[in-house]
């Protein structure tokens, strides 16, 4: 998967292409299983005007839309326990 194809569904959706949201896709695309502050720690280096809200709400909206997927880390150490 790619920006471009990421891009071109979140306009098919109604979603606005700022430079903020493309460089958030541009670090999780880079950053294979990252968690989310890590995501958010890549961006800010790259950009100090990121909020975490923006971090997190883009976060949000590629899983609704299905691009990409959470996993809950807690239930994985608790299903390796068992």
């Amino acid at each position: 998967m790619n920006s471009d194809y990421i891009i071109s569904l979140l306009q098919e959706n109604g979603f606005r292409i700022t430079k903020q949201r493309k460089l958030i896709i541009n670090t999780i695309l880079c950053s294979d299983g990252a968690s989310c502050k890590e995501i958010y720690q890549n961006v800010v280096s790259q950009d100090k005007s990121v909020g975490t809200a923006t971090v997190y709400r883009m976060i949000r909206l590629l899983e609704d839309i299905g691009i990409i997927k959470r996993i809950d880390m807690i239930s994985l150490v608790n299903d390796n326990v068992s």
